[in-house]
């Protein structure tokens, strides 16, 4: 990641992203969300302490806030802040949390990396408790009807993209930095075994064993038998002689972005009708994860697949699983008997 786009921050704060960034490996999302919430929270400090006019909060540069400033700030400002958030701003539960995270880590960077504190004045910030929603995710029926009636211009590179989302669970970042040369194929037992190279969240990598499924999709799309590029573009193959290694390619033989990858699960969902169900393609990573945990997989082994840190994380599998048999046993068609009194 360019890190010059923090060139106009307060040293501290660049201290802070840098530290992140570089010592905790944290993933470039993670870090530019670190400096949007620090960014909002100084712009309020700006008008609560130094009379700036609310109404041009989202213009307010925080260029010349001060390690004195920094200082000055206190835990009450902290939780008028996010009071701030909730009644002007509008923030739900989950963005209160994560401003309330940002502030917490970038104090106790302060107190144990510059010593500004003895103890930080976040120790006892209360975090906003996001609630725990059950994640959205398709039917195993639901995924299939959207893999067989996937009819866009590029079908094989699409389905590929489809197919590999419902088996591997990735997120989209991961699927967009996939590599030819991440995928391998190795001879054991006298079969073919391709595993995929995932680079995760923090430049965590993992492997993923490629199923069947995935190999033949994989192997369609970049079929290099197909040697003719008219031909080759009219079937939607990969492209060998492009100039790059991507393995997912956009109409210009650059890497696809985030986004047009959005756009071809958008289209593919509309396509077969489910595109009022508020899927997205990280939905798929629940379908995928749901539909493996629903048919047998351990939870422990389902949160290396998933790249989960923390097993808690895997967890609300479970808790979709359950909730679908509390739902199963109130649609049996005697749950309203009621005895005879």
């Amino acid at each position: 990641m360019n890190i010059s786009v923090y060139d106009t921050a307060p040293q501290s704060i660049r201290d802070f992203i840098y530290y992140e960034q570089i010592v905790k490996g944290r993933s470039e999302l993670t870090v530019k969300n670190y400096y949007n919430d620090l960014k909002t929270f100084f712009r309020f400090y700006k008008i609560r302490k130094k009379g700036f006019p609310e109404e041009d909060f989202a213009k307010i540069d925080i260029s010349d806030i001060t390690d004195d400033d920094i200082k000055s700030v206190d835990l009450t400002l902290a939780q008028e802040f996010l009071v701030f958030m909730k009644t002007k701003k509008n923030n739900e539960q989950k963005a209160r949390y994560r401003k309330a995270v940002s502030l917490r880590q970038f104090y106790k960077f302060l107190t144990n990396n510059k010593n500004m504190f003895d103890v930080s004045p976040m120790s006892n910030l209360e975090l906003p408790s996001p609630k725990a929603a059950l994640p959205k995710f398709l039917t195993l029926e639901q995924s299939l009807e959207l893999l067989v009636n996937i009819d866009t211009p590029d079908r094989k590179r699409d389905y590929c993209i489809i197919t590999f989302f419902l088996n591997c669970g990735m997120r989209l970042s991961e699927l967009v930095g996939i590599n030819l040369s991440d995928i391998k194929k190795t001879i054991s037992d006298n079969e073919e075994v391709y595993t995929l190279k995932v680079i995760g969240k923090g430049s965590k990598e993992r492997l993923v064993y490629l199923n069947d499924a995935c190999v033949n999709a994989y192997k369609e799309y970049i079929n290099p038998d197909v040697t003719d590029p008219e031909e080759r573009n009219a079937a939607g193959l990969r492209d060998m002689s492009a100039p790059t290694d991507a393995l997912f390619l956009s109409r210009r033989r650059t890497r696809i972005s985030n986004r047009r990858v959005q756009q071809i699960v958008e289209d593919c969902l509309k396509s077969c009708g489910l595109d009022n169900m508020g899927i997205s393609v990280h939905k798929l990573r629940h379908t995928a994860a749901t539909l493996m945990y629903q048919n047998g997989v351990d939870v422990r082994v389902l949160k290396d697949v998933l790249g989960h840190e923390n097993l808690n994380t895997t967890q609300i599998y479970t808790h979709v699983s359950n909730s679908q048999m509390q739902n199963a046993m109130k649609h049996n068609p005697l749950s309203d008997v009621k005895p005879k009194k």
